[in-house]
């Protein structure tokens, strides 16, 4: 299947993206609160983005011992332990990728643990090394429902970092430039939705792996009319393959659910497998994490404060159970894979018991598959392989 010309474009959405962030710039979590930073006037850096280049360039393994020789764990995120170790090195795939000659330099480092602690780690270990402010959000975690006073305890905080914000720019934020952004915000995020759904069409125009592509400007230019124009312009390109009834996967067959983080660095190896035994994951809860459809610019503060909270990540297992449930029925998913990542406890959801609770109270087969977001020492080709097919051809005559 040829590759979305959407595709193309965003090479040059991007490269504008990293060649235009100027001074003040914030330093961000990616589920964070993005939308205050623009709101406040600065341009926003994604740490967790470079992140993933680092993984999906295969660039990480060279950094990760780097980070371990200065005492981070074998098996804490290695997100981290591949950013911190690039830092160390004074390397960035931003060089080759986009001309850059480092990362840019932050006035302000923000954070947010609604998806995992080590954040705050990885955060303040710039914040102490580069001298800069660090604000960090603590929302209450692992919520099967979510109360008023969760919500107002983030909001409490989202004032703070609103106080440090205005002292480090020199100036009051602007609220009618706040309420643009979270509207563009809000904009965006409906769209990448209605993206992500396109897929619930048989067969599919897109898939997990492109979704994982395609997402880019949803996590690093939320709040932003060129992330809103972008995706008018691939939903355009999708619902066109939906009206010829071009799949993703030729001849697809089997419909697949992908829980858990991207492995980076197989990307292309994971999806060739898939393509060649006629399977697409249809959805994912990765790519569904930047759904943020409860922004409102008339209640901006709140409604930021929920969207952050009620995030998959973020919830508890009974929560995460009725999810799946919806999910595997809306896009007509015949089997899940859950992928246990070595390195990243928080986005890793089969050490509990969860698979076999789908498969009892949910009646659909399950794979776990053990890999990494960007350690590929966690991960085997031959194994994945075998596994993978194997699970394909049980779902085939299921």
């Amino acid at each position: 299947m040829p590759r979305l010309k959407v595709q193309d474009d965003l090479k040059d959405l991007m490269k504008k993206y990293y060649q235009s962030l100027s001074s003040p710039i914030a330093w961000c979590t990616s589920a964070g609160p993005a939308e205050i930073l623009r709101g406040l006037g600065f341009d926003v850096y994604f740490p967790e983005n470079h992140g993933a280049l680092l993984g999906a360039s295969r660039t990480a393994q060279k950094y990760i011992p780097l980070a371990q020789r200065v005492g981070y764990g074998k098996e804490i995120c290695s997100y981290l332990t591949s950013d911190i170790g690039a830092y160390l090195a004074g390397e960035t795939p931003l060089s080759r990728a986009y001309g850059l000659t480092s990362v840019p330099k932050p006035d302000l480092i923000v954070f947010n643990t609604n998806q995992c602690r080590e954040v705050s780690e990885w955060f303040n270990f710039y914040g102490r090394t580069l001298g800069v402010d660090v604000v960090g959000i603590y929302p209450p975690r692992h919520l099967e429902e979510i109360r008023s006073v969760d919500i107002t305890q983030v909001i409490e905080q989202f004032h703070h970092l609103i106080e440090v914000g205005e002292r480090i720019v020199g100036k009051s934020m602007d609220e009618d430039h706040f309420r643009e952004v979270v509207k563009l915000s809000g904009e965006g995020s409906i769209l990448w939705k209605k993206i992500l759904e396109t897929a619930r069409h048989v067969p599919s125009p897109l898939t997990f792996f492109d979704g994982t592509i395609l997402m880019a400007p949803i996590v690093v230019m939320r709040g932003t009319q060129e992330c809103v124009d972008y995706y008018r312009l691939v939903l355009d390109e999708l619902e066109e393959r939906m009206r010829q009834g071009i799949g993703a996967v030729e001849n697809e067959d089997v419909r697949i659910y992908w829980d858990g983080m991207p492995i980076w660095g197989r990307l292309r190896f994971l999806s060739e497998i898939f393509a060649e035994n006629n399977a697409c994951i249809v959805a994912s809860t990765y790519c569904n994490s930047w759904i943020f459809d409860d922004l409102d610019p008339m209640d901006p503060m709140r409604s930021l404060a929920l969207a952050y909270t009620r995030i998959f990540i973020n919830r508890g297992e009974n929560y995460k159970l009725s999810y799946f449930k919806e999910m595997i029925k809306k896009y007509k998913v015949d089997g899940m894979i859950f992928h246990d990542s070595k390195t990243c406890f928080n986005n890793t959801n089969s050490r509990f018991g969860l698979p076999a609770r789908v498969e009892e109270e949910l009646g659909i087969p399950t794979l776990v598959i053990e890999g990494d977001l960007n350690d590929l020492r966690f991960f085997s080709d031959a194994q994945t392989r075998t596994k993978v097919e194997t699970f394909i051809d049980q779902l085939k005559g299921y």
